[in-house]
């Protein structure tokens, strides 16, 4: 199954800002929103960085208080790994995996398409698993 199919079920909007914010306004957007993660976009929407919580508490942790008033651009993991939206789950797994990654924006013809989460990763499995089982047990009542 590929991630497109994630995207479909959670939807594919994605939140964004620009390398120009404040680490603040991010982490009020990150906060009324109820994210994690937000991609970080140039004026041609092209995807230039990802701006996560651990980013904004780990500049906190080495600069203090006032690095909520730095520029996103100081602070973003630049060009982030990034998936295909025809990426298998297990490729996407892997990727977060291997790179300790909790999000990853999504591409659809050099384009982007969505973000996905390692929430929406382990859902989406849990749900696989669930029909699964549901499967094996009719397969079993009738057999």
């Amino acid at each position: 199954m590929s991630v497109a199919r994630i995207l479909a079920k959670k939807g594919d909007e994605v939140v964004t800002t620009t390398p120009q914010r404040t680490l603040l306004d991010v982490s009020a957007e990150l906060t009324r929103r109820g994210i994690g993660a937000l991609v970080v976009v140039d004026f041609e929407d092209e995807v230039v960085g990802l701006i996560a919580e651990r980013d904004i508490v780990g500049a906190v942790a080495r600069h203090g208080v006032e690095a909520l008033y730095d520029e996103v651009s100081r602070h973003m993991t630049v060009n982030p790994k990034m998936v295909a939206a025809d990426d298998s789950v297990d490729v996407t797994m892997e990727a977060m995996t291997i790179g300790r990654k909790r999000h990853l924006p999504v591409l659809r013809n050099g384009r982007l398409a969505g973000l996905v989460s390692i929430g929406d990763v382990v859902k989406y499995r849990i749900d696989e698993i669930e029909a699964e089982r549901r499967a094996l047990r009719e397969y079993i009542a009738t057999a």
